[in-house]
């Protein structure tokens, strides 16, 4: 199986999980080879690789998931977790800053995800599972980075119609919406004077944990899974309720 953003944060604790279960993991990382092979070393079981690319670059994403594949002997399961958040403010940026932000969060956020998944359904045999990671952002908004919220509304529609178009092919896509989590990207949030604020979004007082997102990952990944295709989880511990 295959992890894309795998060296830190929930793709590091959806690795973990899925090689404690037995599973073989191909870690994806843009640019952390080190935390990527510190991650690899320390899993257990064997045959575990690291991979590498940019997976805005919709070349590398194909080299890399075919390396994986190789490496593997197949994929059966695909968690599309890369991912960037970049802050821009409509009213606060230029207008360059602002194209810029939404074409590189569009590239990884998206195009990246539909290229990994392009690429993955080659070497899935039936069986497969393709697991999105998107956000509560796609549903209340991301008003400071609103290409990140709607990258991942797009990541949401693109995860239900490759379900539909992939069922046939015994391969299922869903998806889990996580809302703050604590990783080493929020942690800076988190330790801010606004980090009780964020913690009091939902009525347990507190942010998820990664490996709480990456149990939710294995059970859409698990063969009991299937008549859960198309489905989007919500784990943001009620501070988010959709109708």
């Amino acid at each position: 199986m295959l992890v894309t953003g795998a060296s830190r944060g929930i793709g590091r604790a959806v690795a973990t999980a899925f090689a404690a279960a037995g599973d073989r993991v191909a870690i994806h990382h843009r640019s952390s080879p080190d935390l990527a092979e510190d991650l690899r070393a320390g899993l257990p079981g064997e045959g575990h690789v690291v991979v590498q690319a940019d997976v805005a670059d919709p070349a590398a994403v194909r080299r890399m998931v075919d390396e994986a594949a190789g490496a593997l002997g197949g994929l059966d399961v695909v968690v599309n977790n890369a991912g960037v958040f970049l802050a821009h403010p409509v009213t606060e940026v230029s207008y360059e800053e602002w194209q810029a932000a939404w074409h590189d969060t569009l590239a990884t956020n998206l195009l990246g995800a539909a290229n990994v998944a392009w690429c993955a359904v080659r070497h899935m045999s039936r069986g497969g599972r393709i697991v999105n990671v998107s956000s509560r952002g796609a549903f209340r908004g991301e008003p400071d980075s609103p290409a990140y919220g709607a990258s991942k509304a797009g990541m949401n529609a693109m995860g239900q119609s490759l379900a539909i178009a992939l069922a046939p092919h015994g391969i299922t896509v869903g998806t889990v919406a996580p809302g703050f989590v604590e990783t080493d990207m929020t942690n800076e949030h988190l330790k801010a004077p606004r980090g009780d604020a964020i913690r009091a979004q939902s009525p347990f007082g507190r942010v998820a944990m990664p490996e709480e997102i990456a149990a939710a990952v294995v059970y859409l990944a698990s063969p009991a899974a299937e008549w859960a295709s198309g489905t989007i989880i919500d784990l943001n511990g009620a501070s988010y309720l959709r109708s």
